[in-house]
């Protein structure tokens, strides 16, 4: 007997009428009009079912802290940089977890079981590494968590001094920190900034580990690190292992210049990841009009070959005062600010929060295929399109075939003579003549 069959399902790929079946916490079999006895079967009712949601990009340790110590005025990314530099000196291991956990149960209630972390590694105390390394562990049985250490002061420029930055970095992966993190840009000049690139790609490529590094998060067009990650990539034989994040500066650059870098980008085979709800918020501020929107330039970048994924960033923290962990609305962003509206874009934003970060974090047995993790979302929505224009009601929430979260449909009821009962915003619902 099956553990689980979900039946009349329609998956992202548009094929519909679909039943999975899992038995093991594995998918067993993927076919249409599946019938079989199963402890749990449940009636998708033509409902799109999708491999859970990633975020490649989020920084946990600050997340939930806003107006911790004080908001950010200005609201950019150098006055959220220096309130996050007040509050380190108060930050307790208890608050920290406690923080974290919270932000994993929205997470599990959104469908997103799978974030890669920065975590700040530039406190020789690594309270945050520890906490972190706490919350990994607990949320091991729903989550996959994957830590970045990530230098936010700067791996030479932070005011301990270079030596001490990179001693503690290694401290970090030592305690079992999983990816190699920098911020080139924040480095106080572009040959510094060149150099930690270099340094830190060393450093993962001697340990055998993948690379993320925040890179060019800026409106200088000038601020190309990009250029010199792809570079060390190619040349150390990461190729496959290495994203750069944000990526911001690419939407202020001359298109000549960008003709060359894409191709550079893919030939390394950099992931990449914009943050298209940070992005639209924070660059651009020093414009009057015209102004920048900031986001890298995903449509270009995809079709040249990159694998570009989106992240959350940042939820309720001294950069962003909004998020609740819901990558759906991600990609809405991103689909908006990309201006990729046709199906095939859509399609590929919809990507961007499931299959593109998985590969980026190199997950293994992801997706509806037999073989795979059944772990699977259940939304209320016919299709990718419509996912992210409802931001869908996750349904069900299933890690290893074991339901962790529902939801119920989201419905209005109506009380208006001639009109129908009640309606839940499908395009099932409109008239076709």
């Amino acid at each position: 007997m099956l553990d689980l069959l979900i039946q009349n399902a329609t998956l992202p790929d548009g094929r519909s009428s679909m039943s999975v079946a899992v038995q093991d916490g594995r998918i067993v079999e993927v076919a249409p009009g599946l019938q079989a006895p199963a402890h749990d079967t449940v009636d998708a009712e033509g409902q799109l079912l999708s491999p859970p949601f990633i975020d490649a990009h989020f920084h946990m340790d600050a997340t939930l802290s806003y107006g911790l110590p004080r908001v950010n005025a200005s609201g950019t990314l150098l006055e959220g940089i220096a309130v996050w530099g007040e509050l380190k000196p108060h930050l307790t291991h208890e608050a920290l977890v406690g923080r974290a956990m919270a932000y994993c149960d929205w997470a599990v209630g959104k469908g997103l079981l799978a974030i890669r972390t920065h975590v700040d590694v530039c406190d020789p105390r690594l309270l945050a590494v520890d906490a972190l390394l706490e919350v990994k562990r607990r949320v091991a049985p729903y989550i996959d968590l994957q830590l970045v250490a990530f230098p936010q002061d700067g791996v030479l420029r932070g005011p301990l001094g270079a030596d001490q930055h990179l001693q503690t970095l290694k401290r970090a992966l030592d305690k079992g920190v999983d990816v190699v993190g920098g911020i080139p840009h924040f480095e106080r000049t572009m040959a510094d900034g060149a150099l930690s690139v270099k340094l830190l790609c060393e450093l993962a490529a001697e340990r055998g580990l993948r690379v993320d590094m925040h890179c060019d998060e800026s409106d200088d067009p000038h601020s190309r690190h990009i250029e010199s990650l792809a570079y060390e990539t190619q040349r150390l034989g990461l190729q496959g292992r290495v994203t750069g994040s944000h990526l911001t500066s690419m939407h202020s650059m001359d298109n000549y210049y960008v003709s060359k870098l894409i191709p550079l980008i893919a030939e390394a085979g950099l992931h990449v990841v914009a943050n298209p709800l940070i992005n639209i918020t924070l660059q651009g501020r020093h414009d009057s009009y015209p102004k920048r929107r900031g986001m890298t330039r995903v449509p270009e970048l995809l079709a040249g070959g990159v694998n570009v994924s989106f992240g959350q960033d940042c939820t309720m923290d001294p950069w962003y005062s909004l998020g609740s962990g819901d990558m759906l609305e991600v990609a809405h962003m991103g689909l908006h600010v990309g201006q990729m509206t046709s199906q095939a874009a859509m399609a590929q934003c919809f990507e961007a929060v499931t299959t593109h970060p998985a590969q980026a974090l190199g997950l293994e047995g992801y997706g509806i295929a037999v073989g795979c993790h059944a772990d699977m979302v259940l939304l209320q929505a016919s299709d990718p399109a419509e996912a992210i224009r409802l931001r869908a009601t996750r349904l069900r929430v299933y890690r290893r075939g074991k339901l962790l979260a529902q939801a119920p449909a989201n419905t209005s009821t109506l009380h208006m003579q001639g009109r129908p009962a009640s309606t839940a915003f499908r395009h099932e619902s409109i008239p076709r003549f």
